[in-house]
C-alpha cells in the first residue's frame, strides 16, 4: 500500500539563525501549509532559541518542529521541503551545521526507516538533539522513534538548559489551514 492511500504523520525539523530567523521559522510554517500539495499542516510546537550545534562562531538559532499529514512519498515530500528553502533563499554549499537562513529536515515519515541516497529516516542524529526531541515531544508524546524507542524516554535525556521558549506552541492550526 503506497502513501497515497492513506497519508502518513510526518514530523519536519524547522531551523533558522541568519536574517531575523523567528520571522523565518514563523513564515516556515505557513509554507508547510500552503504550499506542499496533498498535505495539511496539523501541528505546531513552540519557538525555541538555542546555542548552535556545530561551530559556536555563529548566531543562535530558532527552531521547532511541524507535524503533517503527508499522501506525499518521503522523497517527494523531501523535494518539496527543499524546494521551500530555496525559496527562502537557502543555498546548499554542502556545509554541515553552518548559518542557515532556513533548515528544514524531514524528521520522521510515518513508523518508516528509509534509508535511500539523500535520505535518512529517522533523521540521524535524532535522538541526540534536544532542539528536536523536546519540541517533538509537545506534538506527540506518545511517539515511538523507529531504532530508538519511546520518545518520552529520549527527552529525559535533556534538562531543556540550553533551550530558551520564544514563544507559545500554536494550539490552532486552523487560521493557516483555512488559507489553502
Amino acid at each position: 500500500m503506497s502513501t497515497a492511500d492513506h497519508g502518513v504523520q510526518a514530523f519536519i525539523g524547522i531551523g533558522a539563525n541568519l536574517g531575523e530567523p523567528e520571522a523565518q521559522v514563523r513564515d516556515a510554517f505557513d509554507r508547510l501549509a500552503q504550499e506542499l500539495p496533498q498535505t495539511r499542516l496539523t501541528g505546531r510546537s513552540r519557538l525555541f532559541r538555542n546555542p548552535p550545534m556545530g561551530p559556536q562562531d555563529q548566531p543562535d538559532y530558532v527552531n521547532a518542529v511541524a507535524r503533517l499529514h503527508t499522501r506525499l512519498e518521503p522523497l517527494d515530500l523531501l523535494a518539496g521541503l527543499q524546494a521551500i528553502e530555496c525559496a527562502c533563499g537557502r543555498k546548499r554549499d554542502g556545509s554541515r551545521w553552518g548559518p542557515r537562513l532556513l533548515d528544514l529536515d524531514l524528521l520522521l515519515f510515518g513508523e518508516q526507516s528509509l534509508d535511500l541516497p539523500g535520505l535518512q529516516v529517522p533523521h540521524a542524529g535524532i535522538a541526540e538533539r534536544d532542539f528536536v526531541v523536546l519540541p517533538l515531544l509537545e506534538l506527540a508524546p506518545g511517539l515511538q522513534i523507529p531504532g530508538a524507542g519511546p520518545l518520552e524516554g529520549l527527552a529525559r535525556r535533556f534538562d531543556g538548559a540550553g533551550l530558551i521558549p520564544i514563544a507559545e506552541p500554536e494550539a490552532n492550526v486552523a487560521a493557516a489551514e483555512g488559507r489553502r
